[in-house]
């Protein structure tokens, strides 16, 4: 299988969130942070696999659990996430942003009808808005990790495109959602594969293994291909350096959700694609739970409604409510911070 390509020096210097937390499955908790906050980003490797109705739903959930949410698409090419709200098309858009008209991101955010639930719609009016320059890529990701939800989650545009993987890279939960079908298994293992590769990327300078990350990512026989080879190598350099960066790629943890999941066997896909990431890779992958396949669910899309207002007791509904435990379970309750 193919290697992501080498990205340029400069854009593989985006930074995640500034403060890192310990070696353990979950980040540490909110209450941790001045400003407490997580970032989801929701991924995916193809389109159609129902990235929005899981971003749009997650919200939700999360809102309905008390957090102050805030929804950013992030899919500039193909912008719908206020569809998924039934949310009508916003006057002012990220692209309103990225272009200065307007200057602060709070100009563009926009109430959803769900208490604790806003929204910044993506950029549609632009044919080059899905290829963001570096400084504009800056400047936004600068700008949401300063904000003050306690939970900003990101809907991804689908693919590999380095804009895309940065993004994922960036996030305290990346979210991988993906159908229990063989190419979308596929496409979903090309995308972890890149994002891994990705973050090689950003820290190869910090522990001297720009040679090491350049060699994993060509296509020539021989070439390294995992991380176990890549640690390999290190340790013949640096056997204290391979530790530390062994012990921070253990942190970069992917979380699966299986959607539109039919069969007892397509319930079980996503711990089987973890195992076989396990094996391969060597680092582990969260399963945060699998969504069934629900006409109420495709009838709430038809409605431009979340399925989670139209029919919170619908299999859809408990499913993502229950992803949306998980993650709170992983954070841990909220702290406000003293007015």
């Amino acid at each position: 299988m193919s290697q992501p390509s080498r990205a340029p020096r400069a854009e593989s210097r985006v930074q995640g969130p500034t403060e890192p937390g310990p070696m353990v499955s979950g980040p540490p908790g909110l209450s941790r942070r001045p400003r407490p906050r997580r970032i989801i980003a929701v991924g995916g490797g193809k389109g159609g696999i129902g990235k929005s109705m899981v971003s749009a739903n997650l919200g939700v959930a999360l809102a309905q659990s008390g957090a102050n949410v805030l929804l950013v698409d992030v899919d500039l090419g193909g912008a719908n996430l206020h569809t998924c709200l039934g949310v009508g098309q916003p006057s002012a858009t990220l692209s309103d942003f990225l272009r200065r008209n307007k200057a602060q991101l709070e100009e563009v955010i926009v109430p959803t009808g769900v208490p604790g639930l806003s929204l910044i719609a993506g950029a549609q009016d632009a044919l080059d808005a899905a290829n963001l320059k570096y400084a504009q890529k800056q400047k936004l990701l600068r700008t949401l990790m300063g904000t003050s939800a306690d939970y900003l989650i990101l809907d991804l545009g689908a693919g590999t495109s380095f804009n895309t993987i940065d993004f994922f890279v960036l996030a305290d939960h990346g979210v991988l959602v993906m159908l229990p079908e063989p190419t979308s298994v596929e496409n979903a293992y090309r995308f972890a594969k890149a994002a891994f590769f990705r973050k090689l990327q950003q820290v190869e300078s910090q522990y001297g293994i720009e040679d090491l990350v350049e060699d994993a990512l060509t296509t020539r026989e021989g070439a390294l291909r995992t991380l176990h080879d890549v640690l390999a190598q290190a340790r013949r350099k640096d056997p204290a350096i391979a530790e530390r960066l062994e012990r921070e790629l253990s942190a970069f943890r992917i979380r699966l959700i299986v959607n539109q999941a039919r069969t007892d066997a397509d319930l079980s896909v996503g711990a089987s694609v973890a195992a076989a990431w396990k094996k391969f890779f060597g680092i582990e992958m969260d399963v945060l739970g699998a969504i069934r396949y629900d006409d109420e669910a495709w009838r709430a899309v038809r409605k431009r409604r979340p399925v989670l207002i139209e029919r919170p007791d619908s299999a859809a509904a408990t499913a993502i409510q229950g992803i949306a435990t998980r993650i709170l379970a992983l954070d841990g309750p909220p702290q406000r911070s003293a007015p």
